[in-house]
């Protein structure tokens, strides 16, 4: 083998080595290009599943709204007749000649009935409360109203 050979060779072997190098650095970008080009994919995937969602959201406001206008006018109609209807009773009534109900007379002038002045015997009134109350609302032999005749508290 001669010098020029061997010197071919090694200039062979140095351009494959750097071929080698390029290769390798180049997968590594087209590696992270393709990832990023499926991220960019998922990306738009959810930015389409957003405006179809914001598409059906504007459809039923729009609906709402229809409904909601359609359900003012109604209303508006309404209180149209009701305030002509209000209007032509105060017509009506002005036109009438005035009225003055008497006023009622003082308190000690109205007659009252002989029975709201006489005294009853308590036995006889009737009760406010039922009778099972009267335990729940009596106090106990010590006179504390909050506990039972056991000791415990209610």
């Amino acid at each position: 083998m001669s010098a020029a050979v061997a010197i071919l060779n090694v200039v062979l072997v140095a351009l494959l080595l750097a071929a080698l190098a390029f290769g390798w650095r180049l997968e590594r970008k087209l590696k992270a290009l393709k990832d990023s080009q499926e991220g960019f994919a998922k990306a738009v995937a959810d930015l389409d599943a957003a405006a179809a969602r914001a598409e059906q959201g504007l459809a039923d406001l729009r609906a709402f709204t229809d409904e909601a206008s359609d359900t003012l006018a109604a209303r508006i109609e309404s209180a149209k007749a009701l305030a002509d209807q209000l209007e032509a009773a105060a017509t009506q009534g002005a036109a009438m000649p005035e009225r003055r109900a008497a006023p009622p007379p003082p308190m000690a002038l109205r007659e009252r009935p002989v029975d709201a002045f006489v005294r009853r015997d308590p036995v006889t009134t009737p009760r406010s409360r039922a009778r099972v109350d009267d335990d729940l609302f009596e106090p106990d032999a010590d006179g504390n109203p909050f506990r039972t005749a056991t000791g415990a508290r209610r």
